[in-house]
Formats: structure tokens, sequence, C-alpha cells
């Protein structure tokens, strides 16, 4: 199964559309939490949010994950070494108040099991891959720990 997820805190239909666009042609089923959308999918099944008792275990059973920009999500992905594929949310088209996702893909996109899609073509080609998937995460890890440190940095100056 495909996770789709937006997170709880802002729409973002750009991404459910996309997907919802050539779900039937992909070879898994999808699952989208589309949030505060207001787009209603037709070719996909969907949820707005998804209670917390259920997350781990649906991201458990996904085989990837596409998602905005959250750092929480990408950690989480980590964590049960699930491929994530980001769709930076852009504040030129009102999907956040800036373009700190945009940095945040930056420094991730030469990690292993990330890929980062800035548009609905690269999107679809990454889920019609079979993308390799991430070690799970280690505590010794040290790009996570690198990952961790620029955030933290980050979050400081902003």
């Amino acid at each position: 199964m495909i996770l789709v997820t937006v997170g709880t805190q802002l729409p973002f239909d750009r991404l459910v559309k996309a997907v919802d666009a050539f779900a039937k042609e992909l070879t898994k089923p999808v699952l989208a939490q589309i949030g505060k959308g207001t787009y209603t999918p037709e070719n996909m099944k969907w949820i707005k949010n998804i209670d917390p008792a259920d997350f781990d275990r649906i991201f458990r059973e996904a085989s990837v994950i596409v998602s905005h920009a959250g750092i929480g999500t990408v950690l989480t992905a980590k964590r049960f070494g699930k491929p994530i594929i980001l769709v930076p949310r852009k504040a030129a088209l009102g999907e956040h108040r800036n373009d700190h996702q945009l940095a945040t893909v930056s420094q991730l996109i030469d990690r292993p099991g990330i890929y980062v899609a800035h548009d609905d073509s690269e999107l679809k080609d990454y889920l019609l891959q079979d993308l390799s998937t991430p070690s799970r995460e280690d505590p010794s890890d040290v790009g996570r720990t690198s990952l961790v440190n620029y955030l933290k940095g980050y979050l400081a100056a902003g």
C-alpha cells in the first residue's frame, strides 16, 4: 500500500490531487490522509485524519510513504525503514507561510530512502519505481544525528 499523508495542520490539495490523478495507474492501492483539504479523492481510499492509535500500524503496512516535507513524517519513515517521497509545500502557492520545506528537502535530497518530487511528473515517476528502502533507525546513525542537529539549528534561527 502507498500511504499519502499531508499532516494535520494545513491542507495540501495539490499533493492529494496529483496522486489521485494517476492512482489507477499504480500497481499498489493508495490510502490518503487528506487532513483539512477540500479536494475529495475519486481514485483512492482516503480519510481526513488517521487516529493516532492506528497511525503506526498503517505506517508499518505501507510500502512507500508520500508526504509533505514534514520532519516528523521523515523521521517516522526512517524509524520504520520506509522509503519516502517528499513533495514540499510552496509559499507562492499559498501552501505555507514560507518556503522552509524547500530548505528542508535541500538538506535531505541525497539521503538513502528519501526522494524529492518537485512536480507531478517526478512524483509519478517515483511511484512507478521500486524505491530502495532505507535502513531502520539506528541510535548510532550519523546521518540521523546530523539531520537532527541541522533541524535544531534551523529552528533556532527561524
